[in-house]
């Protein structure tokens, strides 16, 4: 039993060491998820359910009827710049914005967020 799981020790620590820095293990929804939630969360409803904690922030479930969801993992990379002040200005990595991209589109469902 120790040989088993000192062999998938290996594979995890090998597996993370062959990601190299910054480089996710999870999948991209997931890995959006952990994003938004990180940095929207505080004036942004992320969820499936709930209002924003911030009432003009618009849900990211409701982000597909407002915007062309693909055209904003360029502008998640460029530094969205908004009008409001209480919008902070953010840019990701092309690997971090498809990953928000790719959670919103989960949030708004099938067909929907494309």
């Amino acid at each position: 039993m120790r040989n088993i799981r000192g062999a998938i020790a290996v594979l995890v620590l090998g597996s993370a060491a062959l990601a190299g820095p910054g480089m996710a293990l999870a999948d991209p929804i997931t890995e959006g998820h952990v994003l938004v939630d990180e940095y929207c969360s505080d004036c942004h409803a992320v969820g499936r359910t709930g209002d924003s904690p911030l009432a003009i922030a618009p849900r990211f479930r409701e982000l597909h009827q407002r915007y062309d969801i693909e055209d904003l993992s360029e502008a998640l990379v460029e530094g969205i710049v908004t009008a409001h002040p209480e919008m902070p200005e953010f840019e990701f990595d092309p690997q971090q914005a498809a990953a928000i991209v790719a959670y919103i589109k989960s949030l708004a469902g099938p067909g929907q967020g494309e």
